[in-house]
């Protein structure tokens, strides 16, 4: 483990990491929600016969594909940077953390290879049920895919089904499916995987709108709008009810998360969520006197009910989560940030301590170490903490990026229920003006999503393993030049290949789809 590091290399080999996913997930969310609308749209053919169906899935799936191809590179890169850059966490963790990787590559990266080939290039080679069978699996391979990587990222938020093993410094896994089915991964699963959707419905329904306003392929346009509106109707109210979960086990594994969303410091009982507001700059410090809102309006008791249930439960603010001393759900009190320190502090020694006593062979001493360690292991990433103050995350980036998430998932909803009525009821083609809304609604699904990733990480900071590993002992000892040059590098490719896929995707878009109008 890092003793001391520079800072500096922490701060860029996080922004590299931070870059690569940004891009990464630009490509991915539309692969599985678009995915979805071209498997819904051959069904349609396949029970139905009509080629202009046919014709439509296969518009789609182009685009689909060229998604996909550019989504898979970044992806890889993503997952070399736990060796390169954070090689003490791939250590620390790498028997539990690589296991989800591992089965995602084997089971449904293979999956996904195998049978895209089929989808892309079987049409008339094969059955419409085997083909329309391979186009579903496809897209299943897809989601099997983020589902193993969202349990390895979930573990990271709550981790759990792991022994520590002081002999090798290494955690080890004991209950896979503890970390399978933890009850942060499954909801994370889905509350990813249905967002996605958002971003495949409102990508379907703006290009789909761009030929309305240029008054082209006006059948594939409100047949692609009508089930892209009721899709992503079905998928923005289901987000809506797995964001309510997300919040519950936020509150319940990371509170200093939950309270860095809604800018609370100070706890309270039948707290309300802050519907809108404007944090106050001036508030620098958990302990300073300065109120954390220029203004705000609440929900009045929202905030208690989706922490905990209840309308009139405790929910703890930064300032209380830092000083301790209020009581948790299961009847203890809250130790401090200080004391949390302190045990971490003990847990590190212990392990010293033990490993010193086995190499002098003397067991009993290494017993009375161990037993310290294990009392004290829950702790163990607070030892290399060195200011309370940094336990705090970045209070506003959080909080405006949980804001307006919320606040364009309520834009959605609305939006796709408008598309949806008057689709139909036949009157969407004369709706100039919706056209233009969902064609330049498009960016604003990606930047939900991406403000649900800033929400989730930048939330939890400053651990890479919550309450275990911090991110400064997690960090590859490298040289911060390199991390800087490899940075700019990455920027450029993905800057590259970002460039060019959109110019694939107008160029397949402005030639159209060329499906029969009647």
């Amino acid at each position: 483990m890092i003793e001391s590091i520079d800072t500096s290399l922490i701060d860029w080999s996080r922004a590299q990491f931070a870059l690569t996913a940004i891009y990464h997930w630009l490509f991915v969310p539309l692969t599985l929600g678009l995915g979805v609308i071209q498997a819904i749209m051959e069904t349609i053919y396949y029970r139905t016969g009509d080629d202009f169906w046919k014709k439509t899935a296969q518009f789609w799936m182009k685009i689909f594909g060229i998604n996909f191809a550019i989504g898979v590179a970044t992806g890889l890169i993503l997952e070399f940077e736990f060796g390169t850059n954070w090689s003490n966490y791939s250590w620390f963790v790498g028997d539990i953390f690589g296991a989800p990787l591992a089965i995602e590559g084997v089971l449904a990266f293979f999956m996904e290879a195998t049978f895209i080939a089929v989808m892309f290039f079987g049409w008339n080679k094969v059955s419409k049920g085997f083909h329309l069978a391979s186009t579903w699996l496809t897209i299943v391979g897809a989601t099997i895919s983020a589902l193993w990587i969202l349990i390895a990222n979930a573990w990271m938020q709550y981790p759990a089904g792991m022994q520590f093993n002081p002999d090798t410094v290494r955690n080890e896994m004991f209950d896979f499916w503890a970390v399978a089915l933890s009850p942060v991964g499954i909801n994370k699963f889905f509350h990813t995987v249905i967002s996605s959707w958002i971003v495949g419905a409102m990508f379907v329904a703006g290009i789909a709108s761009w030929y309305l306003i240029k008054k082209r392929e006006t059948r594939f346009a409100l047949s692609s709008i009508k089930i892209a509106a009721v899709f992503g109707l079905v998928a923005s109210l289901l987000t809506l009810w797995t964001g309510d979960g997300s919040a519950y086990q936020v509150a319940q594994k990371q509170p200093m998360k939950l309270a860095a969303m809604e800018g609370l410091y100070e706890g309270q009982k039948g707290a309300g969520l802050v519907g809108i507001g404007m944090l106050n700059p001036s508030k620098e410090s958990y302990n300073d006197k300065a109120d954390p809102f220029i203004f705000k309006l609440e929900i009045p008791k929202l905030l208690s009910f989706l922490a905990d249930r209840d309308v009139d439960a405790y929910v703890p603010g930064i300032t209380n989560i830092i000083e301790g001393g209020y009581q948790l759900n299961d009847g203890t009190t809250a130790l401090s940030a200080k004391e949390k320190i302190a045990r971490g502090q003990l847990a590190i020694k212990a392990l010293a301590d033990y490993r010193q006593a086995k190499k002098n062979k003397d067991e009993a001493a290494a017993d009375a170490y161990r037993a310290v360690l294990d009392e004290n292991f829950g702790y163990f990433g607070y030892g290399y903490v060195k200011n309370p103050a940094d336990l705090v995350p970045h209070v506003g980036l959080t909080f405006y990026a949980f804001h307006v998430m919320v606040i364009l998932g309520g834009f959605f909803i609305l939006l796709f229920l408008i598309a949806a009525w008057l689709s139909y009821k036949d009157k969407f083609e004369d709706k100039t003006w919706l056209h233009w809304v969902c064609l330049f609604s498009i960016p604003l699904a990606y930047l939900a999503g991406q403000l649900g990733w800033v929400v989730a990480e930048v939330g939890r900071q400053p651990w890479a393993i919550q309450d275990i590993l911090p991110v400064s002992a997690a960090i590859s000892k490298l040289n911060t030049s390199s991390v800087q040059l490899t940075f700019f590098i990455f920027l450029a490719l993905f800057t590259i290949l970002l460039v060019a896929e959109i110019g694939i995707m107008v160029k397949a878009i402005k030639k159209g789809p060329k499906v029969p109008e009647q």
